[in-house]
């Protein structure tokens, strides 16, 4: 054998050296098969979590159509709104026996306040005792609001009766001793071509002619509050009941979501918090001036509820709920984005929405001219909650909640 012949045999019996290369076709067959498994499955699953929001956002309608309106950046918490822990010392009274105390009134040491289950309750020192149902039973749920009633402002009238303005039912005059009550103005009644939607809070002059109260919303009710402030429609109202006529005149309309309403002390004029905007409103009633409107204070540091006559003869103002700066407004934020909160109300309940509203409590009060004078904090709403009105009476602060089971009571002198 030449040698040549030679070598060609050593190459064809050459020996085969393992190695890890050696399967690598194998393998990678194997990886790209299981690698195109997971794809597939992983994209089924997305498909398949995706396509119910797919059809929410597209073919679901949403039950809101919200405008795009301006709010100014919020003013920094400082100064005046310096946050503190001043509200923290406020008691907790009667809790888990009064749901959603909106608001107060007092004829003495008594209180009176209407609470979510449609109820006007008497209290006396440690006891409660129901004085009046304005509405039917049953009640104590979302879905029987609008029939039990929904008892929100309450002043005492001049000549020592209460008026009480319920949501749903309109205005009316209770009996303080005997709980007789008898309608004002009914939510059925016509008024400049509306009906009646959303009655909210109220103030009666000196001599018990006039009430002045609020129609927060037209479209909306109180149990789709969030709708309202979301959709940030401009179709409430302030109106006047002549309680000799018995006649109910607009004084003005077009504002966002007007809430809280106080009398200026020569009665013509009344404060109101338009709460969707942030800010307070004069509207003159009587007088020179009447039918126009001027800007009491802008851009607050929250969204304002009830205002009430402090001691000093300045105002107290509840906030709602805050708009934190430095820090992140929600709904400063969702103003200029209507459809986001399309999207939002697409997606997610009222229930659940009001999960996400900060429990920062916080009341300021004012003086003319719409100057801070001090404002009182509870950061997390640790003690008092959902702050709806600040009412004061005998050195103590009453505090209102349009959602808390309970009342709180602050003592002034030792804040």
């Amino acid at each position: 054998m030449n040698e040549p012949e030679g070598l060609r045999f050593r190459r064809l019996n050459r020996p085969q050296i393992i190695t890890d290369e050696t399967h690598e076709p194998q393998f990678k067959s194997a990886s790209t098969y299981s690698g195109k498994v997971f794809r597939v499955t992983l994209l089924t699953l997305v498909a398949f979590l995706l396509f119910p929001l797919l059809v929410v956002v597209f073919l679901l309608e949403s039950p809101i159509q919200p405008e795009v309106f301006s709010l100014n950046e919020p003013p920094l918490m400082t100064g005046c709104y310096e946050p503190n822990l001043k509200l923290r010392q406020a008691e907790r009274l009667f809790e888990d026996l009064l749901i959603g105390p909106e608001s107060l009134a007092n004829i003495g040491d008594v209180l009176y306040t209407g609470t979510a289950d449609g109820k006007i309750v008497k209290i006396e020192g440690r006891s409660i005792h129901v004085l009046a149902t304005l509405g039917k039973p049953p009640c104590g749920s979302g879905e029987h609001e609008h029939t039990c009633g929904r008892p929100l402002g309450i002043r005492v009238g001049p000549n020592g009766t209460l008026l009480v303005a319920d949501a749903y039912l309109g205005l009316f005059e209770v009996n303080p001793v005997t709980g007789e009550v008898k309608s004002l103005v009914s939510t059925g009644k016509m008024i400049g071509g509306r009906r009646l939607g959303f009655v909210n809070d109220l103030d009666v002059t000196q001599d018990g002619k006039k009430v002045y109260f609020t129609d927060s919303s037209s479209r909306w009710q109180r149990r789709d509050f969030t709708h309202l402030i979301m959709e940030a429609t401009a179709d409430g109202r302030v109106l006047e009941y002549d309680s000799e006529s018995k006649e109910v005149t607009v004084m003005m309309e077009n504002l966002r979501f007007p809430n809280g309403i106080q009398l200026f002390p020569d009665e013509e004029s009344v404060l109101v918090a338009e709460t969707t905007m942030a800010r307070i409103r004069r509207v003159h009633v009587s007088g020179l001036n009447k039918g126009g409107m001027d800007t009491f204070i802008d851009n607050l540091p929250g969204f304002p509820d009830n205002i009430r006559r402090s001691s000093s003869g300045g105002y107290w103002v509840a906030m709602s709920t805050v708009r934190p700066s430095p820090g992140f407004s929600m709904l400063d934020f969702l103003s200029q984005r209507p459809w986001l909160k399309k999207l939002i109300f697409k997606l997610f309940s009222q229930d659940t929405l009001l999960k996400f509203v900060p429990r920062y409590s916080l009341v300021v009060e004012l003086q003319d001219g719409g100057i801070c004078v001090r404002s009182l904090h509870d950061p997390h709403g640790m003690v008092a909650a959902y702050i709806s009105e600040a009412h004061e009476y005998n050195g103590h602060l009453y505090l209102g909640s349009f959602r808390s089971p309970y009342l709180c009571k602050l003592d002034l002198s030792k804040v």
